[in-house]
């Protein structure tokens, strides 16, 4: 409902418009602006130099090894301690064999996260930036594999305690086709859109 009490605002053609209507030409403005921001950010890119590139790439690298380090981490720890609570020697000899998987996958999980920091100290001061980046890019993919499926290997050992017959098998595979789509299909789906897009243009 219109707010008959709020002063009028000219708009461009003269005509009073009610005061916090949204006009044209501010949406155009504001996709102008994001639009010339987008542009800079390209222009600040292209102008790099590969010092500056690298750099940048395996700053942007360590902020993103801290997140995924942290979550790996923790759920490692918690997975250490299952194996010391009474109701451990409960579990089945199927329990038993997803739990030691879990573990393993959790540890290799680990070993890919933190190994750009180890490899980072080997070559520190060997000028090989660019191949340190390029390898520990793809060991983080890979630790994002294995940290995708240290989850659903946790999340089935623990729904096949709580919950009867197959529905826990059902929820862990809804949950890993959730991690699919939202750390690798919508990626790749905007990167492809941001292809066209440049090519359009």
């Amino acid at each position: 409902m219109t707010d008959r009490s709020a002063p009028a605002v000219p708009s461009e053609d003269g005509e009073a418009a009610p005061k916090g209507s949204a006009r044209p030409g501010e949406a155009f403005t504001a996709r102008q602006t994001q639009q010339d921001t987008h542009e800079q950010q390209d222009t600040h890119e292209q102008s790099e130099t590969p010092a500056e590139r690298v750099n940048r790439r395996w700053n942007e690298l360590l902020q993103e090894t801290r997140v995924a380090q942290t979550g790996v981490q923790i759920l490692f720890g918690f997975l250490l301690s299952v194996a010391f609570t009474p109701g451990f020697q409960d579990l089945g000899t199927i329990d038993r064999t997803i739990y030691v998987v879990t573990v393993v996958l959790g540890a290799a999980a680990t070993g890919s996260l933190i190994a750009p920091v180890s490899i980072h100290r080997f070559l520190s001061g060997q000028r090989m930036k660019e191949e340190l980046v390029e390898t520990a890019h793809r060991l983080m993919m890979f630790g994002m594999v294995l940290l995708a499926l240290t989850i659903g290997s946790t999340l089935l050992l623990i729904l096949r305690v709580v919950l009867p017959g197959i529905l826990a098998e059902i929820l862990v595979a809804g949950v890993m086709l959730y991690f699919g789509v939202c750390w690798y299909a919508l990626p790749l789906w905007l990167r492809q859109r941001s292809s066209r897009r440049g090519t359009a243009a």
